[in-house]
């Protein structure tokens, strides 16, 4: 699923190639990802030129000319990608804007969760979907004050969007862990010391991610993120990611919230 990290990217590569461009066409080739009618999408589109690009947690937009923003929501599988023929268009794509230069930007979505609507305005669209600030602008003070009324479990507070935009699942394990926090900790539990950490591993998760355009396999072993097994072990031959990097206990798996949560029992203890 793309989570903040992957999204930034995304907007990066975007914000190359339709920043300064003004947009011709229009192509729909599955109306299942759009959040509006396709006439208005397009009425809104054609002859727009793209001003910049903005990210708020998992959502990317792109400023319009006519005072709107187009808002990119990816879901599960949703990517970006860009070609100029038919025949290079990326499988999967759903939505295509030809831009003025002939490059078109195609809109990704193998399993069709994304969503493409448009705002009046990123501050608009927060307010509208209830999102807290962007995980990478969140101040320690406004993460203290949030904590300190919450009486549930700190991993499902932190993945709860209203309180910040952005983190996800896996983030918030490997935010916990760099800040040696038991995911079944009460929030309101939290020592000033203990939030001070969380903060400052939420920046250097999310940053160190971003530095590496998500790719999982180029993360740091320090990072227990290798325990989920999504790419192959960056050491090969070794069952390294089994284990705590910091004192070789085996890694946990349980389900908190809900949701498949990873965790050291020695680094990260519950009281």
């Amino acid at each position: 699923m793309p989570e903040l990290p992957e999204v930034e990217t995304y907007r990066r590569f975007l914000d190359d190639l339709v920043v300064g461009q003004r947009i011709v066409a229009v192509e729909v080739f599955d109306a299942h990802v759009l959040a509006l009618k396709e006439d208005a999408l397009r009425a809104a589109l054609v002859g727009a030129t793209v001003t910049a690009t903005q990210r708020l947690g998992k959502n990317c937009f792109l400023e319009l000319s006519g005072e709107q923003v187009l808002v990119l929501h990816f879901g599960m599988t949703g990517d970006v990608g860009a070609y100029r023929d038919d025949h290079d268009r990326p499988r999967f794509t759903r939505v295509a804007l030809h831009l003025q230069d002939g490059l078109r930007v195609a809109f990704i979505d193998p399993r069709k969760f994304g969503r493409i609507r448009l705002a009046a305005s990123v501050a608009t669209y927060q307010h509208e979907k209830h999102l807290g600030p962007d995980a990478l602008d969140l101040t320690v003070e406004k993460l203290a004050a949030a904590l300190a009324r919450k009486k549930t479990l700190i991993k499902p507070v932190l993945l709860d969007q209203r309180l910040t935009a952005g983190l996800g699942n896996w983030i918030v394990d490997e935010v916990l862990f760099q800040a040696s926090i038991h995911p079944e900790r009460v929030a309101s539990s939290l020592t000033p010391d203990e939030v001070g950490r969380l903060h400052a591993a939420i920046q250097l998760v999310l940053r160190t991610a971003i530095e590496h355009e998500a790719s999982y396999q180029r993360f740091p072993l320090s990072f227990i993120i290798h325990a989920r097994e999504w790419d192959a072990y960056p050491t090969p031959n070794s069952d390294a990611y089994k284990y705590c990097p910091t004192d070789k206990t085996a890694i946990v798996k349980k389900y908190v919230g809900g949701r498949a949560t990873y965790f050291c029992p020695i680094c990260q203890k519950e009281t």
